[in-house]
């Protein structure tokens, strides 16, 4: 269904884009930083700030303005009415359980991925991850087996954007470098990620299809890499994430 331009509020649309600024990396932030982050003048960005903070979506101190809890019950109401999360959680649980390791579930929105269930054994992150936590897809598990699944437009889309940020040592964050780990990940079924996103940190991750074979998220087992070399991952973990992979498969439509 198409949209008519007139039927779009702007200002909605801006105060979404304000909100969007705020991230793990930038919970505080001023009106300058607001304005450069979401392209706005600095006169719309403080008034879609001063705004957020009237109706209590933020707090303001004079100089820096921080999201409140309020803003959850926006991420909270939308993921209450997906019904993926309900589908995979015992699955999460259970798969938790029997590895003794914490396990995720996550869809690709845009540029990122957006946690949608988890079943935490111990903290794997210096960041406390939960659902509506939002990490990048390019140097992630569960990233990239969903990028891999894109179609080539969308995935030349997606690598114009690269170079991506080098977050350690060990990221592949150039175009290049994610074309060939993408099309091993599209060969392999799967991905592992040895400390890209932060050090210390691997994880193990497969796609999860729909009834139709298509991808529609992804599930991954992260854990301290000194509790298990890449290999390792792949051995102790890949079969039970299959086998996860395949009953949850049955159950999305």
């Amino acid at each position: 269904m198409s949209i008519n331009e007139r039927d779009i509020m702007g200002g909605l649309a801006k105060g979404l884009s304000v909100i969007e600024t705020f991230t793990a990396e930038h919970p505080r932030q001023s009106i300058a930083e607001v304005s450069a982050a979401s392209g706005l003048d600095r006169a719309t960005a403080r008034r879609c700030l001063l705004t957020l903070a009237h109706h209590g979506y933020a707090d303001y101190d004079g100089k820096f303005f921080t999201l409140t809890p309020r803003i959850l019950r926006l991420g909270t109401a939308c993921l209450a009415t997906m019904p993926l999360p309900q589908i995979v959680q015992p699955n999460l649980d259970r798969l938790s359980e029997e590895i003794a390791e914490s396990s995720s579930v996550s869809v690709l929105d845009g540029v990122e991925i957006v946690y949608v269930a988890r079943a935490a054994q111990r903290r794997v992150m210096s960041i406390a991850l939960m659902p509506g936590s939002r990490l990048p897809a390019y140097c992630t598990s569960m990233g990239r087996v969903m990028l891999a699944a894109l179609n080539p437009a969308e995935l030349s889309a997606f690598l114009a954007q690269a170079p991506f940020a080098q977050r350690t040592p060990y990221t592949r964050f150039t175009a290049e470098s994610l074309i060939d780990e993408l099309a091993r990940v599209r060969r392999d079924g799967f991905a592992i990620i040895d400390q890209e996103v932060e050090i210390g940190l691997r994880s193990i991750a497969v796609p999860l299809l729909n009834s139709r074979g298509l991808v529609v998220a992804a599930l991954n087992v992260g854990l301290a890499a000194a509790h298990a070399t890449p290999q390792e991952l792949q051995n102790r973990f890949l079969p039970q994430l299959l086998r996860m992979q395949s009953e949850i498969r049955g159950l999305l439509r």
